[in-house]
């Protein structure tokens, strides 16, 4: 653990200082950026309180492909399972008329059906015509995209909008705030120690490891790999569902065009930087948000572009994925010369 977080800090330094030449180059101060940045990130409640806001569908769906991929299924469906997750807690929203203390868990609970659905079909086609998930969740993705763009429409259409919306739902599904601060927040961390512990304490969560490593070896010591992998991606599908109920339920607190953005591709990004660890993609969640909720503020500041965070997004996977192995040679040097040190004195 120790040696993953002192390689992933080091990637991002030189990530930051490759940023910066890039920004000397062009004529911009990197320092002056670099302060803009995350003065707009995180320093004070409402920019610390965005950030953290903004983090959750990062968090979420960057827990989905990590659990995935270290499991074993190459589930790419984050996005068109986001998409599904917010429109079932949106419909939910609309039609259901509850007290907050049970409109808001059966809201989360829709959006997690909604994404574990669309993620099961993927499943169920593997199981049934062995199609490969890395296709399968990918035309998924499309279809989510235009199936839900239809549905707000057309059948659930605002017609008060001059654009694909639907009404806001029920007051009782927003999520509460507290000062600057969205619950949405409380929901992930959650929903992140539920994953932690069964990931990582229980035996399914061992068996899932075991499969991503070695389906032959889980295999021959008894585990069921068919319903393992089902499991599997049924879970990552309802996480990422999870993360478009919450986008809704957060604000705007309805189904707008556009609404999934790059989040789920930007989580895919986060499980990708840090290889599949689950603490990794929180903590790289949290960095990642940073950067895209300081980019106004940084453009506002210093004029640079804030098109400029998605080359530094760039450079970051870049450097600390492809650097991650020359990392850890390094850092395995520098603590078996320290120990021949110690030896020899």
């Amino acid at each position: 653990m120790q040696r993953k977080l002192i390689s992933g800090i080091a990637g991002i330094l030189i990530a930051l200082f490759i940023g910066a030449i890039i920004m000397i180059a062009q004529g911009f101060n990197p320092l002056t950026t670099y302060g803009a940045l995350f003065n707009y990130s995180l320093i004070g409640l409402f920019p610390l309180a965005t950030t953290l806001r903004n983090s959750v569908p990062l968090i979420l769906t960057g827990l989905s492909a990590s659990v995935a991929f270290a499991s074993g299924p190459v589930n790419l469906g984050q996005p068109g399972q986001l998409l599904m997750g917010a429109l079932f807690a949106t419909i939910g929203g609309l039609y259901l008329d509850l007290p907050p203390v049970l409109m808001i868990p059966l809201l989360l609970l829709l959006a997690m059906i909604g994404g574990a659905m669309w993620s099961g079909l993927a499943a169920l086609m593997r199981r049934w015509f062995n199609m490969d998930e890395f296709i399968t969740t990918l035309m998924l993705n499309m279809i989510a995209d235009f199936l839900t763009y239809w549905a707000i429409s057309y059948p659930i259409f605002d017609k008060t909008a001059f654009s694909p919306m639907t009404p806001q739902i029920s007051t009782n599904g927003w999520l509460p705030v507290i000062g600057e601060f969205n619950t949405n927040v409380i929901v992930m961390l959650v929903a992140f120690g539920v994953i932690y512990f069964v990931f990582s304490r229980w035996t399914a969560g061992y068996e899932w490891r075991i499969t991503g490593q070695n389906s032959i070896f889980a295999r021959l010591g008894g585990c069921k790999i068919d319903k393992n992998y089902v499991t599997v991606m049924l879970v990552t599908g309802a996480l990422a569902g999870l993360a478009g109920g919450l986008v809704v339920m957060a604000g705007p607190h309805r189904f707008l065009k556009g609404l999934g953005a790059n989040y789920a591709w930007d989580g895919v990004m986060i499980a990708v930087v840090a290889n599949n660890g689950l603490i990794g993609t929180l903590l790289y969640g949290l960095f990642f948000s940073s950067l895209q909720t300081g980019a106004l503020g940084m453009e506002l500041i210093t004029a640079v572009p804030s098109e400029f965070i998605q080359v530094l997004q760039a450079v970051i996977v870049l450097v600390v994925v492809a650097g991650r192995g020359t990392l850890d040679i390094l850092i395995n040097k520098t603590i078996s010369r320290r120990k021949a040190r110690e030896h020899a004195t």
